[in-house]
């Protein structure tokens, strides 16, 4: 463990104990001076040129291979750009195309809401008689019938870290015939994903909380390489056209994964998560892992014996949960604002959840030493019971 943390790598505050790289990671060192390159060097100088000189046309399928190396994915099979919002979208219809005699998409109805609103929007514009099933995760796998299209699940659940069993639920839908679509956005880049041994047809998830990409930072998609010539984007946008420069009227699929590109790349927000994933260079996420459960065990350890008045939410066993640690309690909205003024930097996710994320490369012992004896503090002297805390803001 002598790599981790890389705290050196990282922009952080001073006194602030950062445990919401979950929701959002914090800006490595070297991305502000590589924007300001891109900005000054190649969009200023080169203008127009860049597409070229500066490979930004090339920049989608380049960051998409960094992305690989860390989803167990092989190079060319993963591909940036757009929203999750939009992956989600390209990856289920393309899905549901595969299997056309099947009605049924069978999701939890602890996914994140993203992923069930792009499908209900999906399944209702098609119009053919769909239907969204969304039982309690722990039921899912029972779930899994010959009814069902598509098997489309968060690997990591977002409020209490819950982990679906990866490689028995892919196993399960395959068995009956159905199309597995893994949305990793609370998994890249916090635990070990395998996806050529998990055999999933898709996978997305975003860039902008493990992987360090910034405040809006494109998502990416994954592909099969088997089924990569074969299934039929439901957005052809002219980027993901075999030749976009040829400007044919009628629309021919790219090769392979390049065909789930949609619209101009976004080159500056590709430019730093490009430069924020150099802070990977040199460390497996089996390191990562091992690091994560000894500092999430130790917290739970901690804020456990000091504070009774807390529950805990997420899985007591750290092989079942994610990178995270959530609490419950029925003020957590009010508590994480007063830890947020003490420099304990966490979130609230509706309806009681006190959430906390746990990333090796910038998070060691003593921080989380230090940020359970400010929630001790915040709890045992009743710091949450002030109106200022109570008063929602619009992003919680």
């Amino acid at each position: 463990m002598a790599s981790l943390p890389r705290k050196h790598l990282f922009d952080l505050p001073e006194g602030v104990i950062y445990l919401d790289g979950n929701s959002l990671g914090p800006l490595p060192r070297g991305v502000a001076e590589r924007l300001e390159r891109c900005v000054h060097k190649e969009w200023g100088e080169m203008l127009i040129r860049g597409w070229n000189d500066a490979q930004w046309m090339d920049q989608p399928a380049r960051v998409g291979n960094k992305i690989a190396r860390l989803i167990g994915a092989p190079e060319g099979a993963v591909v940036i750009g757009d929203t999750l919002s939009i992956k989600v979208y390209q990856a289920l219809a393309s899905a549901l195309e595969m299997r056309p005699d099947r009605k049924v998409v069978l999701s939890d109805n602890g996914n994140f809401p993203t992923d069930l609103y792009m499908a209900e929007g999906l399944l209702r514009s098609l119009g053919r008689g769909h239907e969204l099933r969304t039982p309690p995760p722990e039921e899912v796998a029972d779930a899994i019938t010959e009814e069902v299209a598509v098997v489309m699940l968060t690997q990591v659940d977002y409020r209490t870290g819950r982990m679906h069993d990866f490689t028995a639920i892919t196993q399960k839908a395959h068995a009956v015939g159905a199309v597995m679509i893994w949305d990793l956005a609370h998994s890249a880049g916090a635990v070990p994903v395998d996806m050529v041994a998990n055999n999933a047809e898709f996978a997305v998830g975003c860039t902008y909380k493990y992987l360090n990409g910034g405040p809006g930072a494109p998502a990416f998609i994954y592909v099969r390489p088997d089924i990569a010539e074969t299934v039929r984007p439901a957005l052809s946008g002219w980027l993901g056209h075999e030749a976009p420069f040829a400007f044919d009227l009628g629309y021919r699929p790219g090769r392979a994964v390049e065909r789930m590109r949609v619209g101009t790349p976004p080159v500056l927000q590709a430019t730093a998560l490009e430069e924020a994933l150099s802070v990977w260079d040199g460390l497996t996420m089996a390191e990562v892992r091992a690091r994560s459960i000894e500092l999430s065990e130790r917290f739970i350890r901690e804020v456990e014996t000091r504070c009774p008045d807390l529950t805990l939410l997420s899985p007591r066993d750290p092989m079942a949960r994610g990178s995270q640690v959530s609490f419950g309690f029925s003020e957590s909205y009010a508590a994480i604002q007063a830890l947020i003024e003490r420099g304990v930097i966490g979130d609230f996710r509706a309806p009681d959840a006190m959430r906390f994320g746990f990333t090796p490369l910038y998070i060691d012992e003593g921080d989380v030493v230090r940020a359970a004896e400010i929630i001790e503090d915040v709890m045992t002297n009743r710091l949450w019971d002030d109106p200022a805390y109570k008063a929602r803001s619009r992003v919680t």
